[in-house]
């Protein structure tokens, strides 16, 4: 994105950002921050400590399948650089409204390190698939626990759910399709070009079109790669379960450490499974809004509506909003870093 879009977003989504956080706590009987801050402060602290681990976990692990799918494609990177990848993708798709929109951020970085388009585009694409199929998976895997779970939301959070399970089935056969079928969308792109090359309306059209060949090339080469090694495509998808389940597990701890007991926090990481996936059809910056409605939703029928509230708050602020400013601060630190030694080059 250019300089304008970015710091539209930004404030688009900090403002985002405080209407949900005044709406939820209009919403939950007397809850204010400083209360919320007391109870986490009497809670059980190795439970707290959990779920933050479960955090940490989360921004690591994207890094983790990234820098596993360019091992198997020939360009090992550190897990360092691959923190990076991670860091960038989570922090731009939490300001923009689609859930791609950290896709552009961590290609800027592998491009700068030296990883060839074609294979940056062909690695995120299959990293993005792994990580839809991940949260369809982790669907199923709620349902095997407690199917009954589904049937305590709302008619609007029902039809949220539903339409995730469509629209991320969609998507991945869409993704796969793109992996297999690179060429027919590499032509699309070449047809917009020389049609916008006819209106006037792009310049050095050569150049781009050598370009694009060149990325398709490198793209192809890449998905021929990728698909002939089983082994790489499934440890992508064991690292994109691991860090979904991470995330997703931050409401079940922070239950348990507000004292409930563990056959809830079970049910809890079921739901919460549900409501991943009713939120992520929802174009909205980091499901702000959407998420909590979701949560408080599914969360009431297994420990009431007050506690459905402070659980949303806590376990929202450690995995969304505190995860957010975490990655966006080490996004920063590593483009000053390679600011630095581009200038150094």
């Amino acid at each position: 994105m250019d300089g304008k879009k970015k710091v539209f977003w930004s404030i688009f989504s900090l403002v985002l950002a405080g209407l949900t956080l005044w709406a939820v706590l209009s919403q939950s009987e007397g809850l204010s921050i400083k209360e919320l801050i007391n109870e986490a402060a009497n809670g059980n602290k190795l439970w707290l400590a959990c779920a933050c681990i479960c955090v940490v976990i989360y921004i690591f692990l994207e890094g983790v399948a990234i820098c596993s799918i360019l091992k198997g494609v020939g360009y090992k990177r550190s897990l360092k650089r691959g923190l990076i990848y991670s860091t960038a993708d989570i922090y731009f798709s939490a300001i923009t409204p689609s859930a791609t929109g950290g896709q552009p951020a961590s290609a800027y970085f592998m491009i700068a390190d030296g990883i060839p388009a074609g294979v940056t585009t062909a690695v995120l694409i299959l990293n993005l698939m792994m990580y839809t199929i991940s949260i369809v998976v982790l669907g199923l895997i709620s349902i095997a626990i407690n199917y009954k779970l589904f049937f305590g939301f709302k008619v609007l959070s029902k039809v949220l759910i539903i339409a995730g399970i469509v629209i991320l089935s969609l998507f991945s056969a869409g993704f796969l399709s793109i992996l297999r079928k690179g060429d027919k969308v590499f032509n699309l792109l070449a047809k917009l070009l020389n049609f916008l090359h006819r209106k006037h309306l792009i310049h050095k059209f050569d150049s781009k079109m050598a370009k694009l060949e060149k990325t398709r090339v490198e793209f192809t080469d890449c998905s021929k790669m990728v698909a002939g090694k089983t082994g790489t495509m499934v440890k992508a998808f064991i690292w994109n379960l691991l860090q979904r389940a991470s995330q997703i597990a931050v409401p079940a701890f922070v239950s348990l450490a507000f004292g409930n007991t563990g056959s809830t926090a079970v049910n809890m990481f079921a739901s919460q499974c549900l409501i991943t996936i009713g939120y992520n059809c929802i174009p909205v910056p980091g499901a702000m809004g959407v998420a909590d409605y979701l949560m408080v939703d599914g969360f009431t029928s297994l420990i009431g509506r007050a506690d459905a509230f402070r659980v949303d708050m806590m376990s929202r602020g450690l995995s969304f909003y505190i995860c957010v400013a975490v990655s966006g601060i080490i996004t920063l630190i590593g483009y000053i870093m390679l600011r630095r030694r581009k200038k150094r080059a």
